[in-house]
């Protein structure tokens, strides 16, 4: 059996999933984090209805 190790994410930026442009800002943001070499991404967070920009960190 595999193990991997345990992944913390760092929030960068916060935007509401009601917005009319739906996940757009928050993928033109993680683009331009990318763009400055911060691996971003997106991810949805159903709980409080937003999308979140993050980064993983892998810790040991």
């Amino acid at each position: 059996m595999a193990m991997t190790s345990p992944q913390a994410r760092t929030v960068l930026e916060r935007f509401p999933a009601g917005a009319p442009r739906g996940s757009w800002p928050a993928e033109k943001y993680a683009a331009a984090q990318r763009a400055q070499g911060i691996s971003a991404h997106v991810v949805m967070d159903l709980h409080t209805d937003q999308f979140l920009v993050v980064t993983d960190t892998t810790t040991e």
